[in-house]
């Protein structure tokens, strides 16, 4: 066991940060599943499953790069704390719809569900650029891949916990207590972040910076590192084409027929198997980083999709799942420690922003692109279409590009 992983963790401001994101977390992931069974069981129409992928991106994605200008030139303390307070306003607004305590028909639930999820996308935008510049401020830069494995953890235990829960919860009580419990996590993630007394930041020169030549700072920097720029590409794409957890609820139901608590535990399943992998790396952290292991870790998610798609016995579908996570946890902590690891301090919003992009294009609009799939080729064969479609990028980025095959990042290079 490595003492730096274990020492980072007597770090007051980390341990504060990676509880606040455990339990930010826990409530976006557990809101997630609520929103998905509620919206199923109001429609049985994987296409609007979907859809609320795409409403969360627009939002999240037409902001994000404004959103990176604004963490550079302002306290990313400050503005986490506020995505977090946003959040759980929000939270609470659809609480009060979606539980009943506001009498609705359905269209207008509907309306207010999405209207919600938009607002969430929108929070998203700076909540991620702001969580990534704030993570130098309060660890060493000798410290960053053991805290990104922790951060990876604890992102998995909390996907885990949130969506498990939060389907037997709906289960046995129904929407109101399903919806109450993202609200007092996000609440509880308030009060933590407010004790936190990070290192204050000198940022005069980004503030006489103008937006657009900031943001088409953040572009440049993005363009001219293809480092950075190939694994933030390879990840984006084998998520879009190869995720299927927006189609999770139509599975539950018309598939493996579990119900929503079935539908919590294939939503924590991916989680499940991504925190074993994502532990093994916060208490050994990876020295060396290589575009060849993440290209067989994106092939192994590729393969683990056709295996779900596939399946027809629900504990056969929670291994796939599980082993997606598995592979996804490696990418996830690859991606996120390169970009760490290259970035300078003064660019760390805007990079983060233009990550957050690719990011939210591969998960939310990767939902909309499985539910109009799943609409077109059935349920089934859209999560195997996309599975084959993940290796085929796998195949060409290694056969088209030998360059980014031979791509090494250290963890102690300069």
């Amino acid at each position: 066991m490595s003492s730096l992983s274990i020492s980072i963790l007597k770090l007051p401001n980390f341990r504060l940060l990676l509880t606040t994101r455990i339990l930010t977390t826990f409530a976006l992931q557990s809101q997630a599943v609520v929103v998905g069974w509620q919206i199923y069981s109001l429609t049985k129409d994987p296409f609007l499953l979907g859809l609320t992928g795409l409403v969360e991106a627009v939002p999240a994605i037409t902001c994000a790069l404004f959103a990176g200008h604004i963490v550079d030139s302002h306290s990313p303390y400050k503005i986490f704390m506020m995505c977090i307070a946003f959040l759980t306003l929000n939270t609470f607004l659809l609480m009060l719809a979606g539980g009943g305590t506001i009498p609705m028909d359905k269209d207008h639930l509907l309306l207010c569900i999405f209207a919600g999820v938009f607002f969430s996308g929108l929070a998203r935008s700076f909540y991620m650029p702001a969580s990534f510049a704030l993570l130098p401020v309060v660890v060493p830069r000798k410290d960053i891949p053991a805290a990104a494995s922790w951060l990876t953890s604890g992102f998995q235990v909390a996907a885990i916990g949130g969506p498990a829960i939060a389907g037997l919860i709906y289960g046995g009580y129904g929407a109101h207590g399903a919806w109450f419990m993202p609200f007092i996590m996000l609440s509880f993630a308030l009060v933590m972040m407010s004790f936190m007394k990070p290192p204050s930041i000198k940022r005069e020169a980004e503030k006489k910076e103008s937006a657009v030549k900031s943001i088409k700072a953040g572009w440049a920097f993005i363009m001219q590192n293809p480092k950075i720029l190939s694994v933030m590409t390879l990840d984006m794409f084998a998520v879009l084409f190869g995720g299927a957890v927006a189609m999770l609820p139509a599975f539950a139901d018309q598939v493996l027929h579990v119900g929503s608590e079935g539908l919590g535990a294939l939503r924590a399943a991916p989680a499940l198997g991504a925190v074993f992998t994502a532990l093994i790396f916060a208490l050994r952290p990876m020295k060396k980083f290589s575009a060849k292991r993440l290209l067989i870790v994106v092939a192994g998610f590729g393969l683990c999709m056709i295996g779900f798609g596939l399946s027809k016995y629900y504990w056969l579908s929670m291994f796939f799942l599980a082993l997606s996570g598995a592979f996804d946890s490696i990418s996830m902590i690859t991606r996120s420690t390169i970009m760490q690891l290259l970035t300078p301090d003064h660019m760390r919003g805007r990079v983060s922003s233009v990550s957050s992009m690719f990011i939210i294009s591969s998960n939310e609009i990767g939902a909309f692109e499985s539910g109009l799939a799943a609409k077109w080729l059935g349920l089934t064969p859209s999560v195997v279409f996309g599975g084959i479609a993940t290796l085929f990028i796998v195949a060409a980025t290694a056969t088209l590009s030998p360059a980014f095959r031979k791509m090494v990042v250290r963890a102690d290079d300069p």
